[in-house]
Parts: C-alpha cells; sequence; structure tokens
C-alpha cells in the first residue's frame, strides 16, 4: 500500500504537475491582461499587509481546527507534535492529489503507521469526512437564507444553478449515508468490504478486510457511546477550520480593497460554491481549476488588470503551495522512520 500511495516518484510528479498548471495560468493571464502596465494601478500600504497577516494567521487557525480535532478523534492518544504533523502529511496528499479523489487514503495509512489500527483509521477519516460535509449541507440553507442564490453564481452561469443542486444534494446523500455507515448500522461497511473481496484481484485481503470491518464496528460502538459534548467540539472545531479556510479569501481583498460586511458575505458565500466544483477537479490540489473559478467567481469584487492575478497567486502562496513544500521536505524523513 505504502508504495502505491507513498511512491515519491509519482508524488513529486504530482507536485510538478500541479506547479506546472498554475503557473501556465499565471503566465497566461500575464500576458492577456497587460499585467506590467495595469500594476501600477496596484498599491500596498500598511492596511495591505495587516490583512495578509490575517490571512496568514487563518490559515494556522484552519490547521489547528485540523488537529484539535484529530487529537478528539484519537482520544489523544496522538500528541501535539504527531497531530500536526499527520495533519501537514494529509493536507499535503490532499494537495497532490485530484480534488475528486482527495487525500482519504492516504490519511488512513498515516494514521496507521502512528499506531491507530486500521479500522479506528478509516472511522476517523469517515467521521470527519462526515462533519466536514455536514458544515457544508448546514452552511448552504443558512447562506441561501441571507443571500439571493443567484448572486452565488457569476453573471452568465445561473442557468447553472440546477447543476449546484444536484451537487448539494449528492453532498447531502453522502452525508447521510456515512452518518448511517457509522452510527446506525456499521456491518454495512465490513459487508461492503468483503463483497469487494469477492473479486479475485482483491481475494486475498479477505481476512484484512474481515478484521478492519471489525475494528470499525468496534470504533463505531466506541464513538456512539461518546457524550453531546464530545460531538459539539467536533462540530466546533470544524467549523472554525472551514470558516478560517475561507476567510483567508476575505482577507486577502480586504487588503487591496475595501469591502462592505454584505460583500464579505457574498465572498464567504461564493467559495462555498466554488468548493463543490473543487471537490470533482481533474488535477492535484485543483491545479488551474482554482485560479480560474477564483478570476470567474470573485472578478466583481477586484478591478480587472494586475489585482486579479496578484490576490489570486498571493491565495494559492497562502493556501495552497506551502504544503507542497512542507509536504515534500516531511515526506522523506517520515517513511524513513516508519518502514
Amino acid at each position: 500500500m505504502k508504495s502505491k500511495l507513498l511512491n515519491k516518484n509519482k508524488i513529486y510528479l504530482a507536485i510538478f504537475i500541479g506547479l506546472s498548471i498554475s503557473g501556465y495560468l499565471v503566465y497566461s493571464e500575464v500576458i492577456t491582461t497587460d499585467f506590467l502596465k495595469s500594476w501600477e494601478t496596484v498599491s500596498f500600504s500598511s492596511r495591505t499587509f495587516f490583512y495578509l497577516l490575517l490571512a496568514i494567521i487563518m490559515m494556522f487557525f484552519r490547521d489547528l481546527g485540523y488537529v484539535l480535532r484529530l487529537r478528539l478523534l484519537t482520544d489523544k492518544k496522538l500528541n501535539w507534535l504527531q497531530s500536526i504533523k499527520v495533519i501537514l502529511m494529509w493536507e499535503f496528499a490532499s494537495a497532490v492529489s485530484p480534488g475528486v479523489v482527495g487525500g482519504s487514503a492516504v490519511a488512513m495509512f498515516i494514521l496507521k503507521k502512528e499506531k491507530i489500527n486500521l479500522g479506528k483509521s478509516t472511522a476517523i477519516v469517515f467521521i470527519t469526512t462526515l462533519l466536514d460535509n455536514l458544515f457544508y449541507v448546514i452552511a448552504i440553507p443558512v447562506i441561501v437564507g441571507l443571500i439571493e442564490i443567484n448572486q452565488l453564481l457569476p453573471e452568465g452561469l445561473h442557468h447553472y444553478l440546477t447543476q449546484f443542486w444536484i451537487g448539494y444534494s449528492i453532498i447531502l446523500a453522502i452525508t447521510l449515508t456515512l452518518f448511517l455507515s457509522l452510527f446506525v448500522y456499521p456491518q454495512l461497511i465490513q459487508k461492503l468490504l468483503l463483497f469487494l473481496c469477492k473479486f479475485s484481484l482483491l481475494s486475498r485481503y479477505k481476512n484484512k478486510a474481515k478484521q478492519t470491518g471489525a475494528d470499525i464496528i468496534m470504533a463505531s460502538k466506541v464513538f456512539t457511546k461518546k457524550p453531546l459534548l464530545f460531538w459539539i467540539k467536533l462540530m466546533t472545531s470544524t467549523i472554525f477550520s472551514w470558516s478560517s479556510r475561507f476567510l483567508v479569501v476575505n482577507f486577502i481583498l480586504m487588503g487591496f480593497i475595501a469591502l462592505s460586511f454584505q460583500s464579505n458575505l457574498l465572498i464567504f458565500a461564493k467559495q462555498l460554491v466554488m468548493w463543490l466544483v473543487l471537490l470533482v477537479s481533474p488535477t492535484p490540489g485543483g491545479s488551474g481549476v482554482a485560479e480560474y473559478l477564483f478570476d470567474t467567481f470573485l472578478s466583481e469584487f477586484i478591478p480587472a488588470g494586475a489585482l486579479i492575478v496578484l490576490t489570486s497567486i498571493i491565495w494559492r502562496l497562502i493556501s495552497y503551495y506551502p504544503y507542497l513544500f512542507i509536504g515534500a521536505f516531511i515526506l522523506p524523513k517520515w517513511l524513513g522512520k516508519t518502514n
């Protein structure tokens, strides 16, 4: 599993592809927007650096929420340093994986290597996915109650509202399925694993699948007995993380332009739609797709020209590229220690 999921050559290739796509898109934007001429209109001030600092802090807060959540889910069996390392590796895996794949499979492997049995590791990854999806499922109706639904999509793309609600319905269905699988009928996961092992290519994993299924059932029983306060803490850390993630963009834009509360709310809301699109991105970490979405969804708030290119670059520099370089640095040492 290690050689397939964490093969160094494949990971570095994914990093190269991600950087190349982003670099090409930025280059194209610079050429088509007469970047150098419009650069003169961009001004930096103490306000700019203040809000950019807040944007960086939001990224720390995002990961802090994930670390707190992981510590809760592992009953603090992972210390702070282990938890931080797992989250960074998890984010790295997501950064080098297509959005449609994500880093969940690698996350299970990482947790297992940190002495969390595969069944509980799987349950933890499922619960984090459930909580992330639940945030989205709850946030959309709240946002729609505050903002007219047509405002969530850029001008000219309102006819995609049907597809948006289809995507939302899929997320809702996945959330319900995860909830039922973990807390109502966990035997379903074991039966699914054993069914997959009926195929000849997977038949040799039958005993492991049976044990993993049993571990998931055991983990499910443990999590089901957790008090309400435990789940409130988990959901609070999830909301904290996702809100921090989205506020990165708000603070970057506020560093260059004045935004009203309503505009900030709309920018936050638009990112919920952007996230749904990034989920099905075929490129590593949504490279290229993310920059395109930033331009398409947020251009109404940003003067055309250099500023829209600059803010897009800053967004990716803060929220994406650090995980590539941190992960590339941690990965070789981590693999060496977990052989």
